[in-house]
Order: C-alpha cells, then structure tokens, then sequence
C-alpha cells in the first residue's frame, strides 16, 4: 500500500497534475489547479504518450515535479525515486555510476522524453538532475507503448525544453565533502513573434563524496532551441554533451564487518575505500540530439515524432576486495585474520561504449462517434542500439585458491587491510594486460507497430491498446530474431462525488539470447492485473488513490535445471502488492505521504533479494501566505523496511532516515538550505547473497542560493 497527500500550489506533483479535470468551485481553488496544471501534468512526450490526466486515467503513475525535487534537496536522479510508492530508490545505497531503482519489485528501464535513454551498465553518464523538468514512474507493464520492457513499469525523464517567456536563473552550491556547484539556466524568445525559442543550461561541479578518495566531478553544457514556423507547428532540438570525472562509490564491502561484525569483532568504517586512487576511475562521455516535434493536420489528426542519437563512453577502472568463500577473509591456521584483517582484491579495468539511433512516429486522432469520444494513436517506433566492452577482470591478485593463502608469485603485495588501509601498491599494466579480452559489439534491432484507443462515454472511461514486435538480437557470438503482441485494456468510471473505480490488465515482454537443446529461448513475458480506486472531491486539488495489482513474469530460468543451464525456462516470479497515494492542500502546508505493501516470490520461492515489503514515506512543506511571508519550510521522513537476499538466509535491517529544507525567497532570490538524511544514521541499503553489502548515503547538507534575473 501506498499513500501520499502533499499540500501547497508551490509543490504540485503526481496527484496534482490530474487536477486539471476537476471542477472549480472557488477562485482560490481555481488558482491551485491551475498552478498544478503548469507544474505537473502530462504531456504528449510523457510517460503514457498522453496527456490524460492521471485521475482518468486506469494505471498507476507517479510524478516528481521540478518544484519537488528542488524543494527535497535532491543531488542526482536516485534522490528523486524515495518519495514515490512501490518504489525502492537508492537500491544499492550510496553510487555514483547510476540511478537504481525498483519498481513494483523490478528492475525497470529508464527513458528520456518517451525514448529509452541507458542500455546495459557503465557505458555512458549518469543523468544530471539540473536539466529534468519531471520525473514520472509508469508502474506495471508498458510494452503497449514501448515494446520490450520490464512489467515493474519505467522511468521517463522529461527534460527542460525552451519557453516562450524568458526566464534566467543562476545557481550555487556548497555543501559538506566540499561540494561546490554552479549552474545556469537561461530560456526565452529570440524574435519578436516568438516563432523562436532558446534554451540553455550548463552545470559546473567539483565534489569530494561520502567515501575517502571518490570524486564527483561534471562539466554539462545543454543547449536547445524550439521553432513554431506556424501556430500548429513545433519543431524542438535539444542537444547534450556531459562529461563526468568519477570512481565507483560502491565498495563491495564484506558482510561480516559491516552488517555482521568481523572475526575479530572490528567494524569496517563506512567510509572505508578498497580501490587505488592512482589506478581507480569512473570517467564517463555522453553526447545526445533529440528530435520533438508535432504538427496539427487538421481539426481531427495531429502528428508527433520524437528522435534521438545517442553516443556515450565509459572508461572504468576499480579495484575492490575479492569474494573469497562468502566473505572477503583468509584466515590463519589458529583461525585469526591474516595479518589482522589484510584481504586479497581483484582489479578491473574496462572501456565500454553505448550508441543509439531511434525514432517514434505516432498520428494521433480526436473525434467523435455520437455519444462516445474517441482519443487514438498509431505509432511506430525504430530503435538501432549497439554496445560494447573490452575489459580485463583479474579476480583475487596473489590469493592461491587451493592454499587459501597469498600465492608464490606476486603473494600479497596488491592485498589491502580493511581495518588500516595504505594505499599505493597497483599492479603494472603487464599483469591487468594478461586478463584483457576484447568484447565483441552486441546490437539490437527493435521494430514496433502500435494502436490505442482512449475511450469516453458519458462518466466511462477505456482505454484498449495492442503492440506488434520484431527484435532482432545479436551478441557477437548468437543471433535471433523475437516477435511479441502486446495488450492493455482499462475501464475506469467517474462518480459525480469524485471516486474513480478502476480495472486494468497490461502485458510486457523481454527477449533472452540463447539457446536450449537448439531450441531458441522464448522471450520473458509479464502480466498484471490491477485494480483500484481514485478519489478527489469535488472542487479541490487534493486527491487520494488506491491501487492493488498482481504481477506473474514468465519464462524465467527454471529453478531446477541441470548443470546450471538456463534450463527449461520454467521458472515464474509473482509480485502481490497494495498502494495509496495522495496529495492535499492544507492552507499554508503541503503533505504528502506514501505507503506500499509488496509480497513478492521469487522463481525458487522466495522473497526478492533487496525488495521490501513495506516502504512508507511522508513529506511536509511549509510556505506562509501571510506573517512570515517568503519563508520556506519542509520535512520528511523515510521508512524502508528489512529486506533478505532473495534466499531467506540473509536480512537487511530496516532503516528510517529524516530529510529538512528551510530557506527564505524575496524578490529574485531564494535562499535554501537542505539537510538529507539530517540525523546522519549509518545503515546497509541490502547485502547479497554473494557476500557483500551496499552502504546508505550519509548526511548530505547543501546551502544553495539562486539568483533570477
């Protein structure tokens, strides 16, 4: 379950964009929707492809609005998934080389204007939040509207696009690990007829982070321009070229020494670093064009496209304890640590590189048929994406696997102590050299045709949509074509007293290279039944939405297969689970507030590794409309619940973590100062199965001041 009720105009979010529908019924109210109708609806380039209110709307969809993720003191795009129901953000604690997160219990894609924007891991930059207008989570699956895909759902980003009023904003930064950031963001008209926009944004940041050694430095320049050659015309170019200089945060530290403590009874510092700061590194490349574009044909048919080519680079290079018989230790014959905690590690250096070229056409209709309002699209989608990685892995340098103990070569010279790390000891190129293997380019071709059809009679609401695929995959080494049809039907009926009953079934799918006894293997296939209700008096902005669903994936490795093949593909997963959301307006407050439920198995039976049952968040702002005017205000609070390593042999404790903003605007100023995780509680995000354990983030405290002008 789920629930969420924020409450001022200044932070419109999920609900509050799908209160565009509602009726006015006081001027102030009318002031309220209407600032929600600027801050957080939908769009044509949304995560639905439409911009059906929410609250018509039979799936269930999330929004974090840009007022929010200032408001929250979010730093990266990981920030902005932990005020969201049925998600697990930061679901490997503290990183710097991607957003993870977990929707409905699932890995889900990430998308950037309605196309997919990361393919793989590690090959291209993490996204830089000061460019996201919105962030909106499309739960359960999306196959309909975007071919294969993840029945969790998907992440859609939409970024800042040019605006017609001109606007200029400088921000800066400092805050704790010497985090210093300047941004600019500057948009308008270039002519006089507005036929013309600009846009554009670049970001400065030179960081120190939560563990010793670990940079975050990034250099941003994202210019865009829009052209309207005529009233139904839009044509908007946006541009990207991001640059950032990094190491992995995620030091795979052992289980025994932080969850557990160590055969000696020490804890490992979670600040601890297991790399080389003169071999380690995470210095990553992107550059992007995207294509958005639309044009009214006619009273009735209306034509969108939206385009991207993608080029991203990553060269990785770490060095972390190795996993050693479940834990990272090698003992003494008397049963004490080597030299009192002194671990073997293995070295990894890769270069990896991602390209995308991809087009979605869609015509869109409005008309009528007596009494029943038709609202349909036909699309079709074209996606070219190629990736590749030559690396070389050099797992446990000196560590004799039939000893347990340094082996007669290089013996411990490139070990570390957890407990008294020195550093400087890294193995010459030579040595990594011997490991390299050259990767081969792994490409997919994915080819979508695809109908829908949102339905209005009278207070009903449908919504039918199929999609036809062609992928055709290759990973260097087999090659396959896969072909799918995929559904979604919804039925939602409106009451005059605001309550929204609802019913839905979606269907998703996701290729598998490989083969079985010759036979080639079926792609993964979701499905999910959901169903809720959705309430929002009449004449207010404030809204409340339940939903509860049933999720079965398919076609997964089956549990019981021989040898370890990928076996009969018989396994199945099921995810059950229950959500509230919300939103309300209070006179001067803002609440929100989110509770979810998951019950979730696994295709061997049990729970999903680093999937909690139960998650529940709150957040309360504060902006006083009268004495204290331009004083800003805001608390939330955070509780994750305990979470095992999808075996029931291992349990993550739960955590509850508090965030604080307070700040002060006049004039062109605003002033703000965000406390994250203000109590600095250190905790476990989850442990695996494998024998290690991702840290929390740390306090984070950031004073920021921007300057509109």
């Amino acid at each position: 379950m789920a629930l969420s009720l924020p409450v001022a105009a200044a932070e419109p979010d999920a609900g509050q964009s799908a209160a565009e529908s509602t009726a006015e019924s006081t001027a102030d109210s009318a002031d309220i929707l209407e600032e929600v109708l600027v801050q957080g609806h939908l769009t044509r380039y949304s995560a639905t492809k439409s911009d059906t209110p929410i609250l018509e709307t039979a799936r269930s969809v999330s929004i974090e609005t840009l007022q929010q993720i200032i408001d929250k003191g979010a730093l990266n795009l990981a920030d902005t998934y932990v005020y969201s129901a049925g998600v697990t953000g930061e679901a490997f604690g503290f990183a710097t080389r991607g957003d993870w997160l977990r929707v409905r219990g699932l890995d889900v894609p990430e998308y950037r204007d309605s196309l997919q924007a990361l393919f793989s891991n590690y090959n291209n930059t993490r996204p830089e939040i000061y460019t996201v207008e919105q962030v909106e989570i499309l739960k359960g699956p999306a196959s309909v509207l975007y071919g294969q895909g993840s029945p969790g759902g998907l992440v859609n980003i939409v970024s800042k696009r040019p605006q017609e009023r001109t606007e200029r904003e400088l921000v800066l930064e400092y805050g704790n690990f010497d985090r210093t950031q300047v941004a600019a963001d500057l948009t308008g008209s270039i002519d006089d007829s507005g036929r013309w926009l600009y846009r554009l944004i670049g970001v400065y940041r030179d960081s120190d982070t939560q563990v010793d050694f670990i940079e975050d430095n990034t250099r941003l320049f994202a210019p865009s321009l829009t052209w309207r050659p005529t009233e139904l015309s839009n044509i908007t170019l946006l541009a990207s070229y991001q640059e950032t200089e990094s190491d992995a945060g995620a030091q795979f530290l052992p289980i025994a020494g932080t969850l557990n403590r160590a055969p000696n009874g020490r804890r490992i510092d979670f600040d601890f670093y297991a790399g080389e700061p003169s071999f380690n590194r995470y210095d990553t490349k992107t550059t992007s064009l995207t294509l958005l574009a639309d044009h009214q044909l006619n009273d009735t048919w209306s034509l969108e496209a939206t385009a991207r080519y993608t080029d991203g680079e990553a060269d990785y290079q770490q060095a972390w304890t190795a996993l050693i018989g479940g834990d990272r230790f090698v003992y003494n014959d008397d049963g004490s640590l080597y030299e009192g905690g002194r671990v073997p590690r293995s070295f990894y250096d890769s270069f990896a590189t991602s390209e995308q070229q991809a087009v979605d056409v869609r015509l869109r209709a409005n008309f009528d048929t007596g009494a029943v309002e038709h609202q349909v699209l036909v699309g079709a989608q074209y996606q070219d994406v190629t990736t590749e990685d030559d690396r070389a892995y050099a797992y446990a340098l000196g560590y004799d696997l039939e000893t347990g103990r340094p082996d007669n070569i290089l013996g411990d010279t490139y070990w570390i102590d957890i407990f008294n790390p020195v550093y400087g000891r890294v193995p010459p190129q030579e040595i990594i050299d011997r490991f390299l293997r050259d990767g081969l380019p792994a490409n997919t071709k994915d080819r979508g045709l695809y109908i829908s059809n949102q339905i209005s009679y009278a207070d009903w609401r449908f919504t039918l949509g199929v999609r036809v695929d062609d992928v055709s995959s290759d990973n260097g080494v087999k090659d396959q074509d896969d072909d799918a049809v995929s559904t979604s039907v919804g039925v939602l009926y409106q009451f005059e007293n605001g309550l929204s009953p609802y019913a839905s079934f979606a269907e998703s799918f996701q290729p598998v290279v490989g083969t079985n006894e010759d036979e080639l293997l079926d792609p993964q296939e979701g499905r999910q039944y959901e169903v809720g209700v959705k309430y929002q008096p009449p004449g207010s902005s404030a809204f409340v939405t339940f939903a509860y669903f049933d999720i079965e994936q398919t076609n997964l490795a089956d549990p019981d297969a021989v040898g370890g093949s990928f076996g009969q593909q018989k396994g199945v997963a099921k995810v059950k689970g229950a959500e509230i959301e919300g939103v309300a307006t209070l006179a001067d407050f803002t609440v929100e507030a989110n509770l979810s439920y998951l019950d979730t198995e696994n295709a061997n039976g049990y729970q999903f590794a680093s999937v909690p049952e139960l998650q529940a968040s709150t957040w309360i702002g504060y902006r006083p409309s009268r004495v204290w005017q331009g004083f800003k205000a805001g608390l939330g609070l955070r509780y994750v619940g305990e979470s095992n390593n999808g075996t029931d042999s291992l349990t993550t404790p739960s955590y509850t973590l508090a965030d604080l903003m307070i700040g002060y605007e006049m004039a062109n100023w605003d002033f703000a100062l965000n406390l994250r995780n203000l109590s600095d509680r250190e905790y476990i995000s989850t442990c695996l199965s494998r024998g290690d354990c991702f840290i929390g983030e740390r306090r984070t405290v950031t004073a920021g001041v921007r300057y509109n002008f």
